[in-house]
């Protein structure tokens, strides 16, 4: 929306929660003129927003788009400070590279970039991770944690935490973690994960939180890459769900989970990893960066750092810090 007035009207609209607001109030409010009022809700009807108008009524609001936009997300928007601040695209290469760009120059903690298209988004080790318009949430935040460098992998299982619990109440998938930070339904991957960091020898300056989630993704739509082992919450049989009420949920989720990170409770955030995870207590391969196999056990737990602990054959511990973990058959675990 290019005009102020016509997102200050949908804020109008938004609080009457569906009940009728005067032409008479509105332009009182706003300050403009009858004529103008009717300007902006037809540009607000462009972008998809069902406005009904009536005589001796006024305006109110029917139905919203499925949109990104930062009016859609600040509407009913629970965080002290994550989301407050929206930079929106409608395409952009890679929400994370536009974040890190803004962090360099100074963004505050919190400032949250979404896009309705993502063409070059990336994964975990180099993957390519591209968003169709309108089908999956692409989202990015940038983070100034007092933290070190060590422990900023912390972050990434708190994400996968939080979007796992969204998920889960949001749009009633039974949603789990595969280590470190995949979400999957039925063993297929729902949406992936990516921090970057930029930091000092002792402290973080920055790091950018990226989020990709399939919504209503089909498979046709999927890189054929990852057609058999990705999936969409439409995908898994989840009731139509807005987006932006998506954001809200993960934002308002991952606030609390970073804010126990931060309290120095870690173990709060640690113990829920666990209870969602569906890694541990599996058989599992770890690949290096080449994809190559370096060490096959049981995944026994993960650490403070993130780090998951595999048991091998010959009953000794090996930290994984890097790479990609499997799960193989449940019968490998008596071979």
């Amino acid at each position: 929306m290019t005009s102020r007035t016509a997102p200050e009207l949908l804020s109008l609209l938004t609080a009457a929660g569906g009940g009728w607001v005067s032409g008479a109030e509105i332009s009182r409010r706003l300050g403009v003129s009858r004529t103008a009022i009717w300007k902006h809700i037809e540009a607000l009807r462009l972008l998809g927003y069902e406005i009904e108008a009536a005589p001796r009524k006024g305006y109110r609001l029917v139905a919203r788009p499925d949109l990104l936009t930062p009016e859609e997300v600040r509407a009913g928007l629970a965080t002290r400070r994550l989301g407050r601040v929206v930079e929106y695209r409608e395409t952009v290469g890679s929400t994370n590279d536009l974040a890190k760009e803004m962090a360099r120059q100074g963004a505050p903690e919190g400032l949250l970039v979404l896009a309705e298209q993502q063409t070059a988004g990336k994964g975990r080790l180099g993957r390519s991770w591209t968003t169709p318009p309108g089908a999956a949430i692409a989202m990015s935040l940038v983070l100034r944690p007092d933290l070190p460098p060590h422990a900023a992998p912390r972050i990434t299982l708190a994400a996968a935490v939080a979007v796992t619990e969204a998920v889960r109440e949001a749009a009633g998938v039974a949603a789990g973690i595969k280590w470190p930070n995949d979400v999957q339904v039925n063993g297929r991957k729902l949406c992936g994960i990516l921090t970057e960091m930029e930091a000092e020898m002792d402290r973080v300056a920055f790091v950018v939180l990226g989020i990709g989630l399939n919504v209503t993704l089909r498979r046709e739509q999927m890189d054929p890459s990852f057609r058999e082992t990705a999936t969409s919450l439409a995908l898994e049989g989840a009731p139509p769900v807005r987006r932006a009420a998506l954001v809200q949920a993960i934002l308002a989720r991952f606030e609390a989970v970073y804010d126990e990170l931060l309290g120095d409770r870690f173990d709060r955030v640690l113990d829920r990893w666990r209870a969602l995870s569906v890694t541990l207590g599996q058989a599992v391969r770890a690949l290096g960066l080449d994809g190559q196999p370096v060490l096959e056990g049981v995944a026994e737990e993960v650490d403070q750092e993130g780090a998951l602990l595999v048991r091998d054959g010959a009953g000794q511990v090996h930290r994984v810090v890097s790479g990609e973990v499997s799960l193989r058959p449940a019968h490998a675990q008596d071979r």
